[in-house]
């Protein structure tokens, strides 16, 4: 059989054949976007070992949360293919290891300081601290409040905008925004500022 060129194929018509059980097509995915399971398995490798989660278990969540970005991309997503599949592996990353936390946290006696430092100099503070706390609006109390804010603010990005402030959600630098998205570090780190200043004009109005 003669296999087609699917780089003729944009990111969803690849996504439409592979909901018809194009294996090809699932290749070229897997293929362009491998370097993204590569970023997020890197960035929480320590972690994961420091939970003792192993490295080969740790790439097995990834493709399942990159597979299962896969199933539930659809055109209508405001995000690229990118964008969206690095926010599906990173949630799929970070529930494994608050799963690890909890049956470690189980095992560790009342008296262990939180302050006790693990693999590299990871404290079991950062072991057990809330993913969450990294989003910059966490100060807001009222979550009805921070669902509309967020929404507001998303209303006043533009597309790239969005997509950049999706991953900063997520935690991600500027750089590894850059390496993400395919763009130059400054292109990004001027989006940022951009982004920041529409947030702050929002919260302050």
């Amino acid at each position: 059989m003669i296999k087609l060129d699917y780089n003729e194929y944009n990111d969803h018509e690849l996504i439409m054949l592979i909901s018809e059980n194009n294996d090809d097509a699932r290749n070229i995915i897997y293929q362009k976007y491998h370097y993204i399971i590569d970023i997020i398995f890197k960035k929480y490798y320590k972690r994961a070992l420091a939970l003792s989660i192993e490295p080969s278990d740790l790439f097995q969540e990834a493709l399942l949360g990159f597979t299962d970005s896969i199933n539930r991309y659809h055109e209508d997503c405001d995000a690229s293919f990118a964008t969206f599949a690095t926010i599906c592996v990173d949630r799929r990353i970070k529930t494994a290891l608050r799963n690890a936390q909890t049956i470690k946290n189980k095992t560790i006696s009342d008296t262990v300081s939180l302050e006790y430092e693990y693999d590299d100099y990871l404290t079991l503070k950062d072991l057990i601290k809330d993913e969450s706390s990294k989003d910059p609006l966490d100060e807001i109390s009222d979550q009805e409040y921070i669902k509309e804010l967020n929404k507001e603010i998303i209303d006043n990005l533009s597309k790239n905008e969005v997509e950049v402030y999706q991953l900063m959600k997520e935690n991600y630098s500027y750089q590894e925004i850059a390496n993400i998205l395919g763009k130059e570090p400054k292109q990004i780190d001027n989006t940022i500022q951009r982004i920041k200043n529409k947030v702050k004009g929002i919260i302050n109005k």
